[in-house]
Parts: structure tokens; sequence; C-alpha cells
């Protein structure tokens, strides 16, 4: 029953995306919409939705130091993996490392959180590591095959990774949180409203993208498929084995690693691509075909979960 129940609510997780798809593919809405559709859930439903869950919250049970330190293990033994194996110069390393390491939180895990347990603020701690560590030394590493002196770089670099919304709201939300600074009702019900968008609208768009991205399974190479496989399949079980074994995460947090671990490479991937004129194609592809991946084994993890 408990894994029937767990199906069911991927159900509206389907809706949602395969809409989206279809409506793109039939041309009922333009695939370019996708843009207005994903600005609208990065740059405003999303920041409410976690700032009023955030702002609401415990976080010393937000914040489990356990479960992040695992988390953050686990990321770091696949990144020297990745970058072990990768080859290339600096910079395609870091786009490797990132293709397969970080995850698509705002457009994939928030939506599939909310729609699985009722509550996207487990990602949150995840989320300000991925930007603050993760995101700020591939973007570094970018930055550093650039021009301009090094302290300006650097500089740049953190500054892209904390200057988003989605982390801005976070940060907010934490701050006033601790300094038990009140938010007047009428605002957070307003915040809910808003967020409460967040989930269906990231979907649809992430569906009126994928449908109208013609997507070529025959092109794939062996480079994207390793990478592929290595971000859906092996990271989500690293981050298992390290988490429950080494860590001894048991419970809904061990749920919840695991589950942000099989999450999509980030759309951000295609961003830095572009920004920094690396491998574009490889960026596209992976982020498509990972994002498809991951709707097509999401009904396993989540019967793990279940479980």
């Amino acid at each position: 029953m408990e894994t029937l129940a767990a199906f069911g609510k991927l159900v509206p997780v389907a809706l949602a995306f395969g809409i989206g798809a279809v409506f793109a593919r039939r041309k009922v809405i333009p695939a370019e919409a996708a843009g207005v559709f994903t600005d609208f859930a990065f740059l405003f439903a999303i920041p409410c939705y976690l700032f009023g869950k955030i702002y609401l919250s415990d976080l010393g049970h937000l914040f489990d130091i356990r479960a992040i330190s695992a988390y953050a293990a686990s990321a770091a033994l696949c990144v020297v993996l990745i970058g072990l194996l990768s080859r290339g110069d600096a910079r395609a390393k870091a786009l490797r490392i990132m293709a397969a390491v970080q995850v698509n939180t705002a457009y994939f895990a928030v939506p599939v959180f909310v729609m699985l347990f009722g509550n996207a603020a487990p990602i949150f701690p995840i989320l300000l590591l991925q930007v603050c560590l993760l995101s700020t030394v591939v973007i570094s590493i970018m930055e550093f095959g650039g021009d301009g002196g090094t302290g300006r770089k650097l500089l740049r670099a953190v500054w892209a990774s904390l200057n988003t919304p989605v982390v801005l709201a976070c940060n907010l939300a934490i701050l006033l949180n601790l300094l038990s600074v009140p938010v007047p009702t009428v605002l957070l019900d307003g915040f809910a409203f808003v967020g409460d968008s967040a989930a269906p609208v990231a979907l649809f768009a992430l569906g009126l993208y994928l449908g109208g991205a013609g997507l070529s399974i025959r092109g794939t190479t062996r480079e994207e498929i390793a990478l592929i496989a290595f971000k859906c399949v092996i990271f989500p079980l690293v981050t298992l084995a390290v988490c429950k074994y080494v860590f001894g995460v048991t419970g809904d947090w061990l749920k919840y690693l695991v589950l942000i671990a099989a999450m999509p490479s980030p759309q951000n991937l295609f961003i830095f691509a572009q920004r920094y004129d690396t491998e574009v194609d490889l960026a596209a592809s992976v982020v498509v075909k990972s994002s498809v991946v991951t709707l097509a084994l999401l009904p396993l993890w989540v019967q793990w979960a279940a479980q």
C-alpha cells in the first residue's frame, strides 16, 4: 500500500510535465515560452516558497550536521572520481564534474519533493552546499581561464554563485528566523500563495523545454552516456552507501539525500557552458537527457523510499 501511495504522488509530476511536453510537441504553446515559465518559477515562485518554509522551520532540525556532512563526503568522493577519469583541460574537467555531481534543485528537486513529501525544505541545506561550494569552485575554474586579475576573478565567481533569487531568499529567511524578526502573517500567506505554484509551473516548463528540444538518442556519445549514468545511478548509489554505512544516516534524511542525488544535471550546466564557451553541445545534451533518464528512474527511487 505504501508503494502504491508513493506512486500515486508521482501522478501530479507526470501530469504537469507530460502536458508541458505534449503542448510543446503539438505547438499549443511554443517551446520557446518555457523560458517565461522558468523565469517565473526561478525568480519569483520558488524563492517565495523557500522563504516561507525556511522562515517557519526549526533550523536545528533542518540543518542536520551528520546528514549534510554525509552528502558532502559523497559529493567530494564523486568529484575526485570524475576529476581523475575525465580528460581535457581544467574547464572541461570542471564542466564534467558539474554534470556528474551537481543536481537540478530549483527546477526539478523542489517540485518533486513538494509532490512526494509536501515539503521541499530539506533540499535547502544541500542547495546551499552546492551553491556556496561546488558552484563557486566550478565558476572559479571557469573564470581563471579568462581575462582579468586573480582577485577580481574570485570575487566574480563568488558573486555569481550567491547572487541568485533562490539563495538570497533562503539566506534572508534564515537571518529573520535566527533573529526572531516577526513577518506579518498576510505577507507569509502571500508567499505561500505564490509558492504553491512553484512545483507545477517548474514541471510544466521542464516539459515544454524537453518537448521542444528534439531529443535524439541516436546521436548520444559514449561520454554522454557515461556522465548520465554516473549522475542518475552511480552518484545516488554512492550517496546511499556513504550516508548509510559510513555516517550512519537513516530514516527520512537517508531518503532525502539519495533522492536529491538522483536528480538530473542542473540547467546551469548549459548556462555556464555558454557563458564560458566550453563544450556547449555536450552540456545541452546532458541536461536534457539526464532529465529524461531521471524521470524514467524516479518510480524506482520512489519505490525504494517507500520501503
